[in-house]
């Protein structure tokens, strides 16, 4: 089977702008300098950093060493910290600054805490059109419940290497049988979770299996009431 990409996805793609949100307040911001080699961090005790999401950017602005001022790509992220690449931070010790996400239009940033149906059957023609066979699971985080427009259970991706955007490393990607069957593809939805027929919403469609497709899992078999778990994911950029 073919990865088909949503007319939605495509133009995301093509005209998404660089913004901002989850625009906060740091008022004990303390900028840590890990030294050579070691990474440095933001640490709050006031805010909750575990909104911003490793493989994702931050902006900070407004810090009292203007040095900090910039973009960095997250490492790893806590309630409390926020650890990005060596030699990003001066170390300050008291501090109050301005912190945002940073997105695009990249696949990890459009898919940001996303969810996956996996379905029975053939996939659709296109990813425009209502979803065919029977929902046999869906994939959150750790098998946790998802509401559509809310973080909590989200899946994002993570390191992309040589065209290929894969799962991100150390999230168990996982679901409850909603019904027994063979799974036979998947779709992926953003945030906003919307299913049916559609141009506008952004998702991507793909071939399930054991090994060496774009969506692997332990078994294609699903039970009712038993837990799937996805081993890899494999989203390729053609070079041609």
């Amino acid at each position: 089977m073919t990865l088909r990409l949503s007319t939605g996805l495509r133009n995301a793609v093509l005209d998404t702008k660089s913004q901002a949100s989850n625009l906060a307040t740091v008022s004990d911001a303390v900028f840590v300098d890990g030294g050579l080699g070691l990474e440095d961090s933001l640490t709050s005790s006031l805010t909750d950093l575990s909104v911003y999401f490793k493989g994702g950017n931050i902006t900070v602005a407004s810090a009292n060493t203007s040095a900090n001022d910039g973009t960095y790509e997250i490492t790893a992220s806590t309630a409390a910290a926020i650890t990005v690449a060596t030699a990003s931070f001066t170390a300050d010790t008291s501090n109050s600054c301005l912190i945002a996400d940073a997105s695009g239009g990249s696949y990890a940033d459009l898919f940001k805490n996303c969810v996956i149906d996996i379905y029975s059957g053939s996939q659709p023609a296109t990813a425009d059109a209502a979803e065919t066979g029977t929902k046999l699971v869906s994939i959150t985080l750790d098998s946790g419940a998802f509401v559509a427009g809310a973080a909590a259970n989200g899946l994002n991706f993570g390191a992309v290497a040589s065209g290929v955007l894969a799962k991100e490393t150390g999230q168990t990607w996982s679901g409850v049988g909603l019904a027994t069957g063979t799974a036979g593809w998947f779709r992926i939805y953003d945030n906003t979770y919307q299913d049916g027929a559609s141009t506008s919403e952004i998702r991507i469609d793909g071939a399930v299996a054991t090994s060496g497709s774009q969506f692997n899992m332990s078994s294609t078999a699903v039970v009712t009431g038993a837990t799937t778990t996805v081993d890899s994911v494999a989203l390729t950029q053609p070079a041609a």
